[in-house]
């Protein structure tokens, strides 16, 4: 019952014993109805009510079925209608079918048989809402304005992503080159892929994602190509692969060069004929889908020591885009954290937040080895481990500077990440340069007074003022 309530259906009927009947069923099972003897009628009440399916039965006086569906749905493209006839005929429901109506019921009804028809069809209903709503939140999470960065490298990799949509907005048949991206691990590849995707053409269609290194081998070809029942041991039934569920869509192959010679081969033949076979299949489908790939490896040089195909190489490569590392970015590291930093804030309702000096000064020596990814998540720490609203060294503790600090720098951790041993010795650092002057101290620490006596109790450490 608690499924269906706050559905409501619009019965448009001239037989009223029957209507009254069917309202009085479908109330009972938690859905709210109203009944209108002529589509007139019920075309008037459709803008009020607002259903969320329409019956309707063909043979009225006035307006017919037929027409009236047509009127439903140039009112609202979106307004669901089964249409009822006692006369059985395959050419009127054909009719109804092709005029936009969901499905059709032949009269008598059978009681059950309306209620399951409408369950599955707002059930459908319910999982279409959901799919848009998620590929609304993906597309939202996506595209070029997301890659955040004002160094001239990103420039000037936003510049080029832009050239390549303008002409791609000028295709025949929007299928766009393929793409190589190169960059480290955590550089933001896939922001990239999401980019092309999104603000390409091929928008409306789905994003796809496999990660070649996170499966076996073996597994990375099925997961791609999918199989036919009995292709292999575990295989009990035919399973569609990643190819075919990107139709008109975008299909990102991160980690390209982990893929295996047999996977390979294949690769190369749905980039040069876009047709595949599944594991197991006895003949080639075609399919609508345009590759973009990423990879931290030089495919060339795995080209030139045999471990990767040169014919899949070179139609990989029709464009190639470099992501280049944090490191290379100059103040950009300061720029995505503070993004990053006013993101987990307001994920975890801690109010507008900001970096002291000394945090901004440790993030600019810091080397980032895992580049974008890596600040990100130290955001998210830091956003957990701040106890006032600035984040400070304190938070960004574990982190290595470029070179061995200096008496007067900033005390670096060096190797040991363990945080509360790195914050001890910082804090201790500081009485000692301070002279034990808890107030001098915390300016060196970029903290406030109580925030530092807190820390200090907390440590079991002790000042002499």
């Amino acid at each position: 019952m608690s499924e269906r309530a706050g559905h409501a259906v619009l019965i448009i009927d001239d037989e009223a014993a029957l209507a009254r009947n069917l309202a009085t069923f479908l109330s009972r099972q938690g859905w709210d109805t109203r009944v209108a003897e002529t589509a007139e009628e019920g075309l008037a009440l459709y803008p009020e009510f607002r259903p969320d399916l329409v019956l309707l039965d063909h043979n009225l006086p006035g307006m017919d079925g037929l027409q009236a569906l047509g009127r439903f749905r140039a009112m609202d493209p979106d307004c669901r209608v089964v249409l009822m006839t006692g006369f059985g005929s395959v050419d009127l429901a054909v009719n109804a079918l092709k005029s936009g109506a969901l499905d059709y019921l032949s009269k008598p009804l059978a009681l059950g048989e309306v209620r399951l028809l409408i369950e599955r069809l707002l059930s459908q209903d319910r999982l279409q809402r959901t799919v848009h709503y998620y590929a609304g939140r993906e597309a939202a999470g996506s595209g070029l304005d997301k890659i955040v960065g004002d160094s001239p490298a990103m420039h000037q990799l936003r510049q080029r992503i832009r050239q390549m949509l303008a002409s791609e907005s000028q295709l025949e048949d929007a299928d766009g080159p393929a793409v190589l991206i190169h960059g480290e691990t955590g550089t933001g590849k896939e922001l990239v892929a999401r980019a092309l995707h999104f603000d390409g053409p091929r928008r409306d269609g789905p994003f796809v994602e496999l990660n070649c290194g996170a499966l076996p081998a073996h597994l990375v070809e099925a997961e791609l190509f999918g199989y036919e029942k009995g292709a292999f041991t575990d295989a009990r039934q035919r399973k569609a692969g990643l190819v075919e569920t990107a139709e008109g869509g975008t299909l990102f192959l991160d980690e390209i060069g982990e893929a295996d010679a047999a996977t390979q081969v294949k690769l190369l033949k749905l980039l040069e004929d876009k047709r595949f076979r599944r594991l197991g299949g006895l003949r080639d489908q075609a399919v609508n889908v345009r590759i973009v790939s990423a990879t931290h490896q030089s495919l060339e040089k795995m080209v030139a020591e045999g471990r990767f195909r040169a014919d899949l190489y070179y139609r990989l490569r029709i464009v190639e885009l470099q992501v280049p590392p944090l490191r290379e970015r100059g103040e950009d590291v300061i720029v995505l954290a503070r993004h990053f930093l006013a993101h987990h804030a307001q994920r975890y309702r801690r109010g507008e937040m900001r970096l002291s000096e000394g945090a901004e000064q440790r993030l600019r020596a810091h080397r980032f080895p895992g580049n974008v990814r890596e600040l990100r998540n130290l955001m998210e720490q830091a956003v957990l481990l701040a106890t006032t609203d600035r984040v400070t060294e304190l938070e960004l503790a574990g982190l290595r500077t470029v070179a061995p600090a200096s008496a007067d720098a900033p005390l670096d951790a060096g190797s040991d990440l363990n945080l509360e041993r790195a914050e001890r010795r910082l804090i201790e650092e500081a009485l000692r340069r301070s002279e034990g002057n808890v107030t001098q101290a915390s300016r060196l620490l970029g903290v406030s007074r109580d925030t530092l006596r807190y820390r200090l109790e907390r440590l079991g450490l002790r000042a002499t003022g």
